[in-house]
This record gives C-alpha cells, sequence and structure tokens, in this order.
C-alpha cells in the first residue's frame, strides 16, 4: 500500500487500480419503511398521513367560504381559541391578525366573517 502511495505521488500510478467503496451483503437490502424509525408527534403525523388526513395539524391555508354572518368561514382547531390571518384584499401584503374563540364567530376588519369549530386532536 505504501509503494502505491508513493506512485500516485510521484504521478506514475497504475491507472487499473480500482477501488470499491461497496460492502459485501448489503446490497440486496431495503431501507426500511419510515414509520419504523419514526416516534412522538412525527409517527403521529406518519400515521394520519396513511389514514388519509393530509393536514393533521390544519397548517394548510383555507379558502375563504361566503363569509356571511349566517355562513362563516370554519376554522378547524382542538383548543378553545385560535389566531387566524385574514389577507383581506387578493394582493394585499399585509395580514390582519384575530383570535377566534370557541361559540363566538368574529368578524375582520374587511367584513368578512369567522367561526371556530372543534377538530378531533390527532
Amino acid at each position: 500500500m505504501a509503494s502505491l502511495c508513493r506512485q500516485i505521488l510521484r504521478g506514475n500510478a497504475v491507472r487499473s487500480v480500482l477501488f470499491s467503496t461497496a460492502r459485501r451483503g448489503y446490497a440486496d437490502r431495503m431501507m426500511p419503511d419510515p414509520l419504523e424509525h419514526a416516534t412522538g408527534m412525527e409517527r403521529k403525523e406518519l400515521m394520519a398521513m396513511q389514514a388519509g388526513d393530509d393536514d393533521p395539524f390544519n397548517m394548510k391555508v383555507l379558502k375563504k367560504a361566503a363569509g356571511t354572518r349566517d355562513s362563516p368561514t370554519l376554522v378547524p382547531s382542538c383548543f378553545d381559541a385560535r389566531i387566524v390571518g385574514c389577507i383581506c384584499e387578493e394582493h394585499s401584503t399585509a395580514i390582519t391578525w384575530l383570535w377566534l374563540h370557541k361559540d363566538q364567530p368574529r368578524r375582520c376588519e374587511c367584513g368578512h366573517w369567522y367561526k371556530l369549530i372543534e377538530k378531533t386532536p390527532v
């Protein structure tokens, strides 16, 4: 090995030398399922996604509904209160933030109504 290193340093290395980094016996094995290694909140998220819930933590942006007092935009939450951001105009660069509380519909400055509904926790 020392003579090979000397040849490489001198620039006289033989080009037919091959180095293999593959370990024997591991080429036919597959990586295990991520669910086998996941714990805590990551495991709950993966299990919810397998069950068909693509948004288990309610993080996706909701589309506004009619937004009237009689039919407000429904916002799911596992808690008694949640903060909601309303983009009042389509091209607005500012977000109006408001707190929603259980059983109390709330009106934004733009006139749009929101209502908190209960969602079972993951």
